[in-house]
């Protein structure tokens, strides 16, 4: 995917924008959603930007009419279509799954809307659901543009990370910066899953894919992800190379 839009790049900005649009549109969009690599792709889009290639505003600004535009659709099919959609194998083999979303929008309308966008598998799910709920549309949009607004940057930021990185002057000590900023990116990335596995089984009981790490383990290893991830934030921060990196940061974001 980056590569390809690397690629457009060599010719039009405005047409790597489109397609920018078009990726966000079909990773929001029922169903179609869940069969692409929703993460992969915004973080590609990230190391572009990060990369320079694609303003970082113009780049958030092309992903939220995506979102908009995919968000929006799958709400008036599932408005339209419940019946049909009901019918589907799909709904049939995941219907717990779907019973737990519609008592969410039933209960807590704004906040699964809000929340479900940061989710991978209910992002394109949750809107369709909305719809074929008949939730109002005045009570979807607030909470949709919210999301729409917030979401592209922290997905995008893997990606500019690693974008911005490439170009930092290469020396002895270039190496070890990486490795290290890639090391607390991953950690982080692990303490958050696991922290949410941990929120999950203090409201549920345990959830299905924790089972191995039931209980005092779980916290365990969460807590040592968290601490571990500190430990790699500071060796950052007092890197020969952290100002460097800071700086060509702060020009990805503020250009």
């Amino acid at each position: 995917m980056e590569a390809y839009l690397q690629q457009l790049l060599t010719h039009s900005l405005a047409l790597t924008l489109v397609v920018i649009v078009f990726v966000t549109f079909l990773e929001s969009l029922a169903l179609v959603g869940l069969l692409l690599p929703g993460t992969i792709l915004m973080a590609s889009i990230g190391a572009l930007i990060g990369g320079g290639q694609v303003n970082f505003y113009m780049g958030w600004a092309a992903c939220v009419i995506g979102c908009l535009l995919g968000d929006w659709c799958s709400y008036f099919i599932g408005r339209s279509f419940k019946e049909p959609l009901h019918r589907l194998s799909f709904f049939k083999k995941n219907k717990a799954m779907m019973d737990k979303t519609e008592h969410a929008l039933y209960q807590h309308s704004m906040v699964t809307v809000l929340i479900g966008r940061f989710i991978g598998p209910m992002r394109p799910l949750v809107p369709m659901v909305a719809g074929m709920l008949d939730l109002p549309p005045y009570k979807f949009a607030l909470p949709n543009i919210i999301a729409c607004l917030i979401w592209p940057p922290f997905y995008f930021l893997p990606g500019i990370l690693a974008g911005v990185a490439i170009y930092i002057p290469a020396s002895a000590d270039s190496g070890q910066f990486k490795w290290l900023l890639f090391g607390a990116v991953v950690l982080f990335g692990l303490a958050v899953w696991l922290s949410w596995h941990w929120w999950r089984e203090v409201k549920n009981g345990i959830s299905p894919s924790a089972r191995w790490l039931y209980s005092l383990r779980l916290r365990f290893v969460c807590g040592l992800s968290w601490v571990a991830t500190l430990v790699c934030w500071y060796y950052l921060s007092i890197h020969p190379l952290m100002p460097v990196y800071w700086k060509l940061l702060q020009k990805v974001l503020i250009a």
